[in-house]
């Protein structure tokens, strides 16, 4: 009996690990998915359908699941400001700065988010920064450095509104990871997530469909919006669901550094559909982003006296 409890314990504890690599294999499908999209719907206007398509879809699971009361009335004003932080701003940054800046650019500046996340944790409370997690997020930080090459990047007058918005974009999404642990602890993933897009939609949706207004919607093609609904669904509701569960159980920082797989996500995806050739560069880029996520994820063991 109690080696079952034993590998109980372990696959629980390497549960939220394997939802947070999930989270990463999804949101790196948005950039393929969402180029196709960007093409014919504007980009606020996705925003606007990422973020009511997944309300509806999580307010469907939570009310065939349960209520939708949460256990504090503060929680309600708490669930509104971290939609703000976690989504509204987030997103609609992102694809602003995303339009007046370069890819180099953006890949180059999310570096931040983990940075961002674990400097705010550490000054609301809910993180303490150790050397270990330190010099993982330095490891992780500086293998993506390489893969994505920081010479590509250019920074220039043309572009700095764009790189000031990102950067702006990765702030915002460190406030959420680092701040909203209790709160999704205290009601549950599912619901928290649940009142987090529907408070998000309040502002998204509305801002879409006046965004959507110069576009003919008779001409836009079915796979577009099956598209819209994948890109709502696997690139949206699924990975913030998943990763709500996962910050309930592990520290923010956890959380923000798997942000570091999705470069390798996308190497390889463009290696396996594209056949882009994966060189020595990608293997040790890859090594230093592992052995980082890898010192960062890592349980302390206290010495036995």
């Amino acid at each position: 009996m109690e080696i079952k409890l034993e590998k109980e314990t372990e696959i629980n504890g390497a549960s939220p690990h394997i939802a947070l690599v999930a989270v990463q294999l999804m949101f790196g499908t948005f950039p393929v998915v969402g180029k196709v999209v960007l093409q014919v719907i504007p980009s606020v206007a996705l925003v606007g359908f990422r973020v009511g398509i997944a309300a509806a879809i999580l307010y469907g699971f939570q009310r065939f699941g349960g209520n939708l009361r949460l256990a504090k009335p503060s929680d309600y004003y708490r669930l509104a400001l971290m939609s703000l932080f976690g989504v509204v701003f987030n997103q609609l940054l992102f694809v602003t700065g995303l339009s007046l800046t370069k890819a180099a650019n953006t890949s180059l500046l999310s570096v931040t988010i983990p940075i961002f996340t674990i400097l705010i944790g550490t000054a609301l409370g809910s993180e303490r920064i150790s050397f270990r997690k330190a010099v993982g997020i330095a490891l992780a930080a500086a293998g993506v450095l390489i893969l994505i090459d920081p010479t590509s990047a250019a920074f220039s007058s043309e572009t700095k509104v764009g790189d000031f918005l990102i950067i702006l974009n990765s702030f915002s999404y460190g406030i959420y990871v680092a701040s909203s642990k209790d709160v999704i602890t205290r009601n549950g993933a599912l619901k928290s997530i649940t009142w987090i897009f529907m408070f998000a939609a309040i502002v998204t949706v509305p801002v879409g469909l006046f965004s959507l207004s110069a576009v003919d919607i008779s001409g836009v093609a079915p796979l577009i919006w099956l598209l819209v609904v994948h890109v709502a669904v696997f690139g949206t509701a699924a990975p913030y669901m998943l990763n709500a569960w996962a910050l309930a159980r592990v520290s923010p920082s956890t959380v923000a550094v798997y942000i570091y797989l999705q470069p390798i996500i996308g190497f390889l995806s463009a290696a396996v559909f594209l056949g882009e050739n994966i060189g020595l560069k990608f293997i040790g880029s890859a090594a230093l982003i592992f052995a980082g996520v890898f010192l960062v994820t890592r349980k302390h063991i206290p010495a036995s006296k």
